[in-house]
């Protein structure tokens, strides 16, 4: 694999009540802010390292970024 690859795991879930998704990262859970006005939609998530993006699955929007910063349980978007 050239170093320019990226492996890249994908996990579908929905979004909760508050607006956030849950993502295991190093054996912790973290929880991802996507917002509350997206409550409900089920969404793709894709992973590489630490980057993390979610589209929602119906329309293809790409809602939320995220870096995970391996310090905290919460995780702003970019």
């Amino acid at each position: 694999m050239a170093s320019s690859e990226r492996h890249w795991r994908v996990r579908y879930d929905k979004i909760d009540d508050v607006g956030t998704v849950s993502l295991r990262y190093e054996s912790t859970m973290r929880h991802l802010a996507i917002g509350r006005a997206h409550k409900g939609k089920h969404v793709i998530i894709l992973i590489a390292g630490t980057e993390v993006m979610l589209a929602d699955t119906l329309t293809g929007e790409l809602l939320a970024e995220h870096t995970i910063d391996a310090s905290k349980s919460y995780q702003p978007k970019k």
